[in-house]
C-alpha cells in the first residue's frame, strides 16, 4: 500500500520538513496500541534526529473508542494555538485518564481557554480536518491503528524500536543521492 495523500505543510510535522525520510502515523488517541507506539516513535525520532520527520494524522475509531474524536478535536484546538505537539504528547502520556476532564486540564496547563476548548468540541470546529485525515487514511488502505508509513509505503512490520530503525535506515539508503 502507498500513501494516497502526500505530506503537506498543513500536516502536523515533527522534525525538518525536508528530512530525507518520513515516518507517518495514522493514530487514535484512545487506541492502546497507539499509546504503546508513542514512546517508541519518540525514541526513533531522537535516534535519527534531522534525518527523519514524523507526521501524525488522525484516524479516530469512534465505534470502539468514544473519546478518540474529542481528543483529536482538542489536539486540533491546541494546534490552532501552535501547541499541537504539547497536547498530543499530554494526551498519550495520560491516555489511561482520557476524557473531557483530562482534555480541559491539559488545555488549561497549556494556557488555553477551557471554555473555548469545550465550545470548539461541542461545535465540532475541527471535525472537517479530522475527517480529511481519516478519509486520506482510508484511501491509503488504513483499516486500524496505529498504521505507519515510511516514505510513501505502508510499514507492515511491528512498531518495536529495532524494527523501525532497520526500516528507516533502509529507506535512508534508498533516499541517498
Amino acid at each position: 500500500m502507498t500513501l494516497a495523500v502526500p505530506v503537506m505543510k498543513s500536516d502536523h510535522i515533527r522534525g525538518p520538513f525536508n528530512a530525507p525520510v518520513t515516518l507517518l502515523e495514522y493514530g487514535d488517541y484512545e487506541c492502546p496500541y497507539c499509546g504503546m507506539a508513542f514512546p517508541v516513535v519518540n525514541r526513533v525520532l531522537q535516534h535519527f534526529g534531522p534525518r527523519l520527520r514524523f507526521v501524525f494524522r488522525h484516524f479516530p475509531l469512534t465505534q470502539v473508542h468514544p473519546n478518540a474524536e474529542h481528543a483529536a478535536e482538542a489536539a486540533e484546538f491546541a494546534g490552532a494555538h501552535n501547541l499541537f505537539w504539547e497536547m498530543h504528547d499530554g494526551i498519550y502520556m495520560n491516555q489511561a485518564m482520557l476524557g473531557t476532564p483530562l482534555l480541559v486540564s491539559l488545555a488549561t496547563s497549556l494556557g488555553l481557554s477551557k471554555e473555548r476548548l469545550v465550545q470548539a468540541i461541542a461545535d465540532h470546529q475541527y471535525a472537517e480536518k479530522i475527517r480529511q485525515d481519516f478519509m486520506g487514511g482510508v484511501r491509503s488502505g488504513v483499516n486500524g491503528t496505529p498504521t505507519f508509513f515510511i516514505g510513501d509505503r505502508r510499514h507492515d512490520g511491528g512498531f518495536e524500536f529495532n524494527i523501525f530503525v532497520a526500516a528507516i535506515e533502509a529507506q535512508l539508503v534508498k533516499a541517498a543521492p
